[in-house]
């Protein structure tokens, strides 16, 4: 299947106005490849794969809101795709296992003080506002310990403002990353 095939089929409303989206081409090359790659059952891409991709913002772009919940309906697939291979594999006490160490280790970085939870940038460089990180992370840490209340849209949804010498971005998003991971692992 060819980009052009793909452009033609997808459905997706362009960003309105000002608005940025994301670049069309690359969208629909992904969502070509993500397809076939699920149709034929290889693991050429994961659920992280999914997860983590990024498109460049243009104007007259697909909107971002709904490229990034059609991202989310894949990733569900794929992870349950994944979870149903491993349990297959290793069976259904080995991946629990596997996922309640990955919650723990999620946990471990959670508990730590308000404020220290995960590296700062220079004062001279703009990170994540330090308060709202913690605040999402305090829910997300009740969730693990005592199933509190999260779905994994929030968790996909979730944004922070900026501030100067405020938490190194590529942690808190692994971290981010890595709570999905087990709510999917455990969907």
């Amino acid at each position: 299947m060819t980009a052009s095939e793909t452009t033609s089929r997808t459905s997706f409303p362009e960003a309105r106005g000002r608005e940025k989206g994301y670049d069309k081409q690359p969208v629909d090359e992904f969502l070509a490849r993500a397809r076939a790659s699920f149709e034929q059952g290889s693991e050429q891409l994961t659920s992280a794969d999914i997860r983590q991709v990024a498109f460049p913002l243009v104007r007259h772009g697909y909107a971002i809101a709904s490229v990034d919940a059609a991202l989310g309906r894949i990733e569900d697939a794929f992870a349950a795709r994944e979870r149903s291979s491993a349990m297959a594999v290793v069976g259904a006490r080995a991946w629990v296992g596997h996922t309640r160490e990955l919650a723990q280790e999620v946990l471990d970085r959670l508990s730590r003080p308000t404020g220290r939870r995960f590296d700062r940038v220079s004062r001279l460089r703009y990170g994540y506002r330090v308060a709202e990180v913690d605040l999402v992370t305090d829910k997300l840490a009740r969730f693990l310990e005592s199933g509190d209340a999260v779905t994994v849209e929030q968790v996909r949804a979730v944004a922070f403002r900026m501030q100067r010498g405020g938490y190194r971005e590529t942690q808190v998003d692994a971290v981010l990353d890595a709570v999905v991971e087990v709510m999917l692992a455990v969907k």
